[in-house]
């Protein structure tokens, strides 16, 4: 698709989904997918009630860096040349794409939805169905990430804690 002013490809459905989410709203883990700290390798899973893995939880991360490529979720997990979007790349699709709210988000080829996140202070999930966030490679400053936010009054970019998780779509040049 071409929603960030180039022909790239994107995946349908959150990195570590089962399936593609069956509505905006949707709650599903099998459409959830995994949640990644900014920057870390480590992904997570959540079923509601427990993280998988429900290891040690990073409760702060501060450090003046992008996503490094060697922790690149999409890579590591799907291969070489995928990747995650670059700030720019998710503002210009945002754009693009003319979403105002997680309805338009969905209904576009992105499929995105309502994923919730997990909290910086204990990775524990909440909003989940309500609103969901999405990772950029793009730091704002030493402990916050830049992500796309959908919800059912908005659609944007905003930052996000680095130590919270977020759900993360792949693309490929």
């Amino acid at each position: 698709t071409d929603l960030t002013g180039s022909k790239k490809c994107w995946i349908t459905q959150n990195l570590g989904a089962d399936r593609q989410a069956l509505s905006a709203t949707d709650d599903s883990e099998a459409s959830a997918g995994w949640y990644w700290q900014f920057n870390r390798k480590q992904g997570y899973k959540h079923d509601g009630t427990t993280r998988t893995p429900n290891s040690n939880w990073i409760t702060s991360i501060y450090e003046y860096i992008d996503w490094l490529p060697a922790n690149d979720p999409c890579a590591l997990l799907l291969g070489s040349g995928w990747r995650l979007p670059a700030g720019t790349e998710w503002e210009t699709a945002d754009d693009t794409g003319g979403w105002d709210n997680y309805n338009e988000t969905f209904t576009s080829i992105l499929k995105l939805n309502a994923s919730g996140l997990l909290l910086s202070s204990n990775g524990s999930l909440v909003n989940r169905g309500s609103y969901g966030l999405y990772w950029s490679i793009s730091q704002y400053g030493p402990d916050n990430g830049r992500n796309l936010g959908v919800g059912s009054g908005y659609s944007g970019m905003g930052v996000s804690n680095k130590a919270s998780g977020r759900s993360v779509r792949c693309l490929r040049d």
